[in-house]
């Protein structure tokens, strides 16, 4: 069940009410006894990429490089 608090005491006990929603409980800022808003928690965000995180760690033989014979061109290109 929804806690309901009033603009009053919401302003006068913000931290608690931040905790609380972080902490899972559904918070509800009535005005007046009419709900308006619901505090509930940002999800958190995915890790940030770091462009060459992962330099030097892959190698191809010069290989790869080489012309495909054909059969497999032919199968590339349908």
């Amino acid at each position: 069940m929804a806690k309901v608090f009033n603009i009053s005491d919401a302003k006068t006990h913000l931290s608690r009410l931040v905790r609380l929603a972080g902490q899972g409980e559904d918070i509800i800022i009535a005005k007046a006894g009419v709900p308006k808003v619901r505090l509930v928690p940002i999800p958190e965000s995915p890790p940030v990429r770091r462009p060459g995180r992962f330099a030097g760690s892959l190698t191809v033989d010069s290989s790869f490089f080489d012309p495909l014979d054909d059969d497999e061109l032919s199968a590339w290109e349908g």
